[in-house]
């Protein structure tokens, strides 16, 4: 029987809630939990009690008795004195550490055996003294992460050296002059760590590989993709195989497809696009509804599996589309020939084909192997110029299109998917790949009538595998999943909205939030705070990946959904093009643990095609303002950290630093729960959304960043300084100040 007095119908004493919280803690010591879970898991779930367990957390973070590992989130410490392994974090500012169950140890370069990123070790962990945060020795290095750095070289009469770009390793390369593969001084270039004595501060390595001279373009976008570990240039030997494919449309291989060659088919793609990897065909029946194929390149007819192209792409995972240039998963004479559905050429497609009345409500549909002739090519702008003003080629068809794609987002929405549709800054470059100007890639109709028609199809091949009746088991199949958000990431994007007087829903059904969201996004469109509200909203969000288990995706609001459409660029959709005709021919069920690893592998691959083209773009706007240093620019606060704010220009949504350092009024806190730095001596506030003015001051092109000064009422750039008195009045002196501002950068 409960003693009532210590559980859920009374208030717990402080003692035995504190003991009950760290023996919880302790029991579950790998993992983080908030106060919510562990209010749960003690069985002390009254309100009173709650905050109580907020306090106490709190208090016993700040005691050094449990860290909070993040915003909330709190585990029990790591054993010390005793030995652990984890993963080496080498960062280039001497601040090493060594992550265990998700606890991060400093490490000081004099106990690091001169581990690198990545590398997987064995340590031991020094119990730590009061006041001071523990201390890891690596004692082992168990597995190495093999890696390359990229760097600008340097060549002396006596020595060669890569000076290092990294964030990940602060010291130089010393590079033997037999090793330079004829690399001059200003040279980009790609280097391996070869050997690092333990007695010896720079390590000794070769060059892997030659980019070009520092600043040129093609040099530097090659350094960013080297940087990811993503290849910049095709195998000769890929290629080759590749230019030996023939199209092969012959009579036999037409005979076993149902042919659209005689249907209005047409594509509608970005103006420099040449991989064109889907096409929508549209006819009147003879009832009055509407049939409209989604016909995909049938790219697997060409690409076997286990072949040198198909390990290739496998490898690859997916195409990179950096600022001014598109790294294809395939070889051009795939991608962008025999693949390609250009107009007025017999082309290979598997398709959806789908019976649709007036209201897009789907009657009727089927999946196959196609043969098809498109009529045309259209680009965006094109296709959207017919549907603005109703005339052009194959006018009546577009807007049939567009009105039913109208019909099937309509009926998305009022399911409760998400509505995103923040803008995407673009850059028009030059010959020698120097941004001239700057544009914004919206979605008008054009883009959304092609989307619409994806997702219908990428949604009818997940159902037809997945969605079984009468109790029968699914095959294995790939899917694109997007998991639930954290309820608390959401709570707290609620909590910056409800700033600028928005209500966002953060309990109750996805249906509910989402359409509480949807809401938010639409009220927004316009203001300053659009960009920045979408994007945290963006943030709240989980990541969607490619899985074996089907957990639906949350901001579609469907049950089933897939990646079919872009095969051409994305290896899981070659996968799901394989399996589905696998299992069109009675195949048995594929191996889930094989599917699975190339959907993480895939995913994976995503990410880092997702950082590279980042990259770029922010390299690009830092070439675009460095020829605008000290000009004037309104933005608005997009980010908030420890070593200052970041700041989104509205004219050209280019981002850059607002320094802590240089806020030269005041000393500021950075406030975490209320994402704002807060002046101690006189209590200005910056925070999220906030209005600026600020004067381009620095742009870095190798650290791909942009510092801004921010610009006083008065016009001034450099706010004066202000003296701070201490308790007695008196001046505290510049030096201090500046050295505990300086623990915040």
């Amino acid at each position: 029987m409960r003693n009532k007095e210590n559980y859920s119908g009374g208030r717990m004493k402080k003692s035995d809630l504190q003991n009950k919280i760290m023996e919880f803690l302790q029991k579950e010591k790998k993992q983080a939990f908030n106060y919510k879970q562990i209010a749960f898991a003690i069985d002390a779930t009254s309100p009173a009690q709650r905050n109580d367990i907020i306090n106490l957390l709190e208090e016993l973070a700040a005691a050094d008795e449990i860290i909070e590992v993040g915003l909330g989130r709190y585990k029990a410490k790591a054993n010390r004195g005793t030995e652990g392994e984890g993963i080496f974090v080498r960062r280039s500012n001497g601040k090493n550490a060594v992550i265990i169950d998700d606890e991060q140890i400093l490490v000081a370069e004099r106990n690091s055996m001169h581990a690198l990123n990545g590398d997987k070790v064995r340590v031991i962990v020094s119990a730590s003294r009061r006041g001071q945060d523990p201390e890891a020795q690596v004692v082992e290095i168990l597995e190495t992460k093999d890696q390359v750095f990229i760097g600008t070289l340097k060549v002396e009469k006596n020595y060669a050296a890569l000076i290092t770009d990294s964030k990940h390793l602060a010291a130089d390369i010393i590079i033997p002059r037999s090793k330079l593969k004829g690399g001059k001084t200003g040279d980009k270039a790609i280097a391996r760590i070869t050997l690092w004595k333990d007695e010896e501060m720079n390590p000794r390595g070769e060059v892997v590989d030659i980019l070009g001279v520092k600043g040129e373009n093609t040099a530097e976008m090659h350094a960013i993709l080297a940087e990811y570990g993503l290849p910049y240039k095709y195998p000769e030997n890929v290629e080759k195989a590749a230019d030996k494919i023939d199209a092969g449309i012959t009579p036999e291989e037409v005979a076993k497809r149902e042919d659209f060659r005689h249907v209005t088919t047409f594509t509608i793609d970005p103006r420099d696009a040449k991989d064109f990897d889907d096409a929508l065909s549209i006819r009147q029946l003879a009832n009055g509804n509407w049939e409209v194929g989604v016909h995909i390149a049938d790219v697997t007819h060409y690409v076997t599996p286990g072949s040198i192209i198909d390990k290739e792409a496998q490898q690859r995972a997916t195409s990179v589309y950096l600022v001014d240039r598109t790294i294809p998963m395939l070889p051009e004479h795939l991608s962008n020939g025999i693949c390609s559905l250009r107009p007025n050429e017999e082309k290979l497609t598997f398709s959806a084909i789908f019976e649709l009345d007036d209201k897009a409500n789907v009657l009727h549909t089927r999946i196959g192997r196609t043969v098809i002739r498109s009529d045309r090519r259209f680009t965006y702008e094109e296709a959207q110029e017919i549907i603005e003003t109703g005339k052009g080629e194959y006018a009546r068809e577009i807007n049939v299109l567009n009105s039913l794609a109208k019909h099937l987002r309509r009926r998305r929405y009022d399911a409760g998917a998400l509505e995103f549709e923040r803008a995407e800054v673009r850059f028009e470059i030059d010959k020698d790949g120097k941004p001239v100007s700057v544009y914004f890639k919206e979605a008008k109709d054009s883009n959304k009538l092609i989307e619409e028609f994806m997702l219908l199809a990428n949604i009818a091949v997940a159902e037809f595998v997945g969605k079984v009746s009468g109790g029968k088991k699914a095959k294995n199949f790939v899917y694109r999943v997007h998991a639930n958000p954290d309820p608390e990431k959401i709570s707290n994007f609620a909590s910056i909205a409800s700033r600028f007087g928005y209500k966002v829903d953060s309990d109750g059904s996805a249906r509910k939030v989402n359409k509480s969201l949807n809401r938010l996004l639409k009220d927004v469109k316009g203001k300053g705070e659009e960009n920045m509200l979408a994007m945290l909203a963006i943030r709240s969000m989980a990541k969607a990946e490619y899985s074996t288990d089907n957990i639906g995706h949350y901001g579609l609001a469907v049950e089933y959904y897939t990646h079919f459409t872009s095969p051409i660029r994305r290896y899981p959709d070659m996968m799901v093009h394989r399996l589905l005709q696998r299992y069109f021919d009675g195949g048995r069920s594929a191996d889930k643990l094989k599917l699975e690893e190339q959907c993480q592998h895939s995913s994976d691959m995503e990410v880092l095609a997702s950082n590279a083209e980042r990259s770029s773009i922010r390299y690009k706007q830092v070439e675009f303002m460095k020829d605008r240093l000290g000009e004037i620019y309104e933005g608005v606060i997009s980010g908030v950290t420890e070593w200052g704010f970041y700041v989104e220009l509205d004219e050209n949504m280019c981002e850059g630093l607002v320094p802590v350092r240089d806020l030269n009024d005041d000393y500021y806190d950075y406030d975490d729960k209320n994402y704002c730095l807060i002046g101690r001596n006189h209590g200005n506030k910056y925070t999220l959304g906030d209005k600026v003015r600020v004067q381009v001051a620095r742009a870095d092109l190798e650290r791909k960043q942009l510092d801004f000064a921010l610009i006083a009422d008065d016009g001034n750039p450099n706010r004066p300084r202000k003296e701070r008195k201490d308790h007695h009045g008196r001046n505290v002196p510049r030096k201090n100040r500046d050295k505990k501002q300086k623990k915040h950068q």
